[in-house]
């Protein structure tokens, strides 16, 4: 294990969210709020304790898929502890665990609360709840991939452990090129979106937020209504932009390069936008019923369905409160989630395709017991492992999610309030139903409860493993083997 890479990329972490908190320091200074003081006070603390961690460069830079691993987690850790304590100082959240909570939820790009009046809380603060959601969403360790000094082939088990999907590989053959396209994508679209909401008459401190929240699939709401109160315009452009940052960041590589054949023959995507159109008709047609207006109803069950697939939680109407079949559909979608490779949540499309195939395949088995059929997506054969990993990671995802379930049921919560709940922690979404729904917050929860949601949001986003791990003995080996 190289624990001096692990404590060099650590140092460098804290260093760049010392950088990040500059935003809401900036941000006090403009609305002339005294709480810029404290965000200065933690920015100066993160890039202090942060080179002194980075100040020794390591001897070798290499490191295996297990250390990238342990890097990823302890990053996302230490970055959440260290961006909880403004709320904390401030007084805006004074309870750490609830704090806390608030900044995995953030980072993570969940968008849980426990917040009962979002509207109370000074710009500053509201802008690094938001800005939280940007920096997780491509991830800060690609960011750090495409900006720091580092070399070495093995870097590529970076972006492994902290992007999602079922497989990783480059864009370009440069690991630190593949990142630096990843942030210009991400930027670009971050930018189209802010000015087309500008355009629709949002405020810019409000665009700014809302863009950092849909750029990350995270939702954190500025007002308390989430986006009911914003015009259809607005609602429309931030349902296509929460649909384009599901979409496989590959794509968008493609259609820079002008490979549009190659761009829309991508089998996940194609699938992704099948799905959100039958969960749009389905939840329309029912809607519809209920309202008498085809074009609100079309409006709330686009806006929905692309807020809940992609993982970002925003609320353009409290549907807790529509029919069973329309709350059906938005769990079904929950579990789905979005495309391998984008800053969306869920077990990805790309993982379902390749379990129906499995079962098509298993089912042919039986018929033609002799033959041998290879899985493909886009054209390509999936290697067996690959099959291997997305069953085990299934598996692991329900275990987890069985146990998170029987942790909160101690709370003696309905059935429905906690199964949502850990399906939207676990999943990185954000709202629920019942207790949970759109128009209420996880602040009831004990502490208990609560870090078990955590621990679920770290899981969620981090594609399970790169946690696990630090909780299996072999990791760790190393350690005590040199105090022995």
């Amino acid at each position: 294990m190289n624990f001096s890479m692990i404590r060099y990329i650590l140092g460098w972490v804290l260093k760049l969210e010392g950088l990040f908190l500059l935003l809401p320091c900036l941000t006090a200074l403009i609305y002339k709020e005294q709480q810029g003081f404290v965000y200065l006070a933690v920015a100066a603390f993160c890039v202090f304790i942060g080179q002194l961690m980075s100040f020794c460069k390591p001897k070798s830079n290499v490191f295996y898929l297990k250390e990238g691993c342990v890097a990823t987690s302890l990053s996302w850790i230490l970055m959440s502890i260290f961006g909880c304590l403004p709320f904390v100082f401030t007084g805006e959240i004074p309870s750490f665990t609830d704090a806390l909570f608030e900044t995995i939820s953030g980072f993570t790009t969940t968008g849980a609360s426990i917040l009962s009046d979002v509207e109370a809380v000074s710009h500053c603060s509201t802008l690094w709840r938001c800005f939280t959601h940007w920096i997780g969403g491509m991830g800060v360790l690609v960011f750090l991939l495409a900006i720091i000094p580092m070399s070495g082939g093995s870097h590529i088990n970076l972006m492994k452990a902290e992007s999602p999907g079922p497989s990783v590989g480059k864009i370009v053959p440069k690991i630190k090129q593949t990142a630096r396209i990843l942030y210009l994508i991400y930027i670009l679209l971050s930018i189209l979106q802010l000015v087309l909401l500008l355009l629709g008459g949002m405020p810019f401190f409000e665009a700014l937020n809302t863009t950092f929240a849909t750029a990350g699939t995270g939702g954190f709401g500025i007002k308390n209504d989430s986006f009911t109160s914003y015009s259809p315009y607005l609602q429309w452009v931030t349902a296509i932009f929460m649909l384009l940052f599901s979409f496989n960041f590959n794509v968008f590589y493609l259609l820079l390069l002008r490979n549009f054949k190659k761009a829309f023959s991508n089998e996940e995507v194609r699938w992704f936008l099948l799905i959100v159109l039958v969960a749009v008709s389905i939840i329309t047609a029912n809607i519809y019923e209920v309202s008498g207006n085809l074009f609100k109803a079309l409006t709330d069950a686009t806006f929905q369905v692309a807020s809940l697939i992609s993982s970002t939680g925003f609320a353009s109407a409290n549907f807790d409160l529509w029919p069973e079949i329309c709350k059906t559909t938005l769990i079904i979608i929950m579990f789905i989630g979005a495309c391998a490779g984008s800053t969306g949540g869920g077990l990805k499309v790309s993982r379902f395709i390749i379990m129906v195939k499995s079962v098509i395949r298993e089912c042919y088995s039986y018929i033609h017991p002799k033959s041998i059929r290879k899985l493909q997506l886009d054209g390509k054969d999936v290697e067996d492992e690959t099959v291997r990993a997305v069953g085990v990671y299934v598996l692991t995802f329900l275990l987890i999610y069985g146990l998170s379930l029987f942790c909160l049921s101690f709370d003696k919560h309905s059935f429905t309030t906690n199964f949502t709940a850990v399906l939207a922690t676990f999943n990185n979404i954000g709202p629920g139903l019942d207790a949970v729904g759109p128009t209420c917050n996880f602040g009831f929860f004990s502490d208990f409860s609560k870090y078990v949601l955590m621990f679920d949001m770290l899981a969620g986003r981090l594609e399970l493993f790169p946690l696990l791990i630090l909780f299996h003995h072999g990791t760790w080996n190393g350690i005590f083997r040199k105090r022995k």
